[in-house]
């Protein structure tokens, strides 16, 4: 039987010069489109955490595929972060530095009763800038943050640096 690792490392694409000349991008559409490697790949995003999150946070927009599939496998429910202005009512928002700017992030504090364990999921880390964000969300919120779990990290890009002192589990370390 084929691990978590080996479906992805057998079905991602890399697609070179994508979105800009000189960057290699990982596809995951392939993992995700295939049935028994969706499947594989959410379980072993989980695992490691199972019984110790109450709800599944995920990042727009991969991170949501990635949520809804592993809040059902867990039974628990899925905490969808949004990017800034898609949420109505009274949300909370963390802005971040990118590359050529800033994105901001929002939840509806409201969503989970206080202190809720929340599992973060995302396709890839990279600086880890969104996922360090989510974290900032989450807790502002008054929940707390029971890992992170990830398919890809691009361990060039350090985001398990800024995230130092967090439970991290990468299924695929490039």
């Amino acid at each position: 039987m084929s691990t978590p690792t080996d479906v992805v490392m057998q079905r991602m694409l890399t697609v070179p010069d994508f979105p800009s000349k000189g960057i290699l991008f990982r596809d995951l559409t392939p993992v995700f489109a295939h049935g028994p490697s969706f499947r594989a790949v959410v379980d072993g995003l989980i695992e490691p955490f199972a019984g110790k999150f109450d709800a599944v946070a995920g990042l727009e927009a991969r991170g949501f595929l990635l949520a809804a599939a592993a809040a059902i496998d867990g039974g628990v429910g899925v905490l969808p972060i949004r990017k800034g202005g898609k949420l109505p009512g009274d949300i909370i928002g963390e802005t971040y530095d990118l590359e050529y700017g800033t994105a901001t992030l929002e939840v509806n504090p409201l969503s989970l009763p206080a202190g809720a364990r929340v599992l973060v999921l995302d396709d890839v880390l990279a600086t880890g800038g969104t996922i360090n964000a989510s974290i900032s969300l989450i807790e502002r919120a008054g929940w707390t943050v029971a890992g992170i779990a990830v398919v890809l990290e691009l361990e060039a890009l350090e985001g398990r640096q800024r995230l130092a002192g967090r439970e991290i589990h990468s299924l695929l370390t490039l």
